[in-house]
């Protein structure tokens, strides 16, 4: 176990450096990028995303993790929402969830009628192709994950106090759900998997496994983007380093870390 951590720690070192020269090239080209991150409730779409941003430059990216619409969003157009929250030049969105919510989530639950679910599956194509004529590169994933793997992710949450609140009323309803999302996600995939659009799924029953997997994936799409990120020279301070000194008003919070 400790040799297979070792090994995931090491090839995400590397993956990540990458990410990093991929937030930088997207800055320098203007280019921008736009990552989902669509699958079953506790397949890791949140650590993934964690760790893809994790040596990025904060202000090269974003998180999309938009809650249930309100009142006025939902009488919106259905992508009016989304649309808000594509990137700008140079940068990078990572939907954590997206629209596809339309696809399988509100089916599954109920949530959307069947013709709002119709109209979504006609348009979703046109709309994508609108984002990539405009010159966003737009990458798709599913996190695929066994029923037992998720039932077991599902009672580590419930008994851990620090996860507990990932498990959401959807995600306990949706338990039941399984068989019927995962025919939903099919009909998604062979009615929006385009060229200009496509969908990889990855296995993530291993979390950390597809997680380098997922990332390494993702760096192969974009264009080429390796080129090293320079190393700065730093010029030699005129005067000695001085001592951080701050008025006697100032409250000072205690140093509590044991040594």
């Amino acid at each position: 176990m400790a040799k297979k951590s070792k090994l995931y720690r090491r090839e995400m070192e590397g993956l990540q450096l990458e990410l990093a020269e991929l937030n930088q090239w997207l800055q320098r080209s203007h280019h921008r990028l736009v990552v989902i991150f669509e699958g079953r409730d506790a397949a890791g779409k949140g650590g993934t995303i964690k760790a893809i941003t994790a040596s990025m430059d904060t202000q090269g990216y974003r998180i999309a993790a938009l809650p249930k619409p309100n009142e006025q969003e939902a009488s919106q157009w259905y992508f009016q929402r989304y649309v808000s929250h594509l990137p700008s030049a140079g940068e990078i969105v990572l939907f954590d969830r997206s629209w596809y919510n339309r696809a399988v989530v509100e089916p599954a639950m109920g949530f959307c009628t069947k013709a709002q679910y119709k109209a979504f599956m006609a348009a979703v194509p046109a709309f994508e192709k609108l984002l990539t004529d405009d010159g966003i590169i737009l990458l798709k994933y599913w996190l695929a994950v066994d029923q037992e793997q998720q039932e077991e992710r599902f009672a580590e949450r419930a008994k851990d106090p620090l996860k507990r609140w990932k498990l959401s009323p959807n995600d306990l309803a949706s338990r039941e759900k399984y068989a019927e999302m995962g025919k939903l996600r099919d009909v998604m995939i062979e009615r929006t998997h385009r060229p200009h659009a496509p969908w990889f799924v990855v296995d993530f029953n291993d979390q950390k496994r597809g997680r380098v997997n997922l990332i390494r994936h993702l760096l192969q799409q974009v264009p080429r983007h390796d080129e090293t990120i320079p190393e700065p020279k730093l010029p030699k301070l005129k005067s000695k380093p001085r001592t951080e000194h701050v008025t006697s008003k100032a409250l000072w919070v205690p140093d509590t870390c044991g040594n």
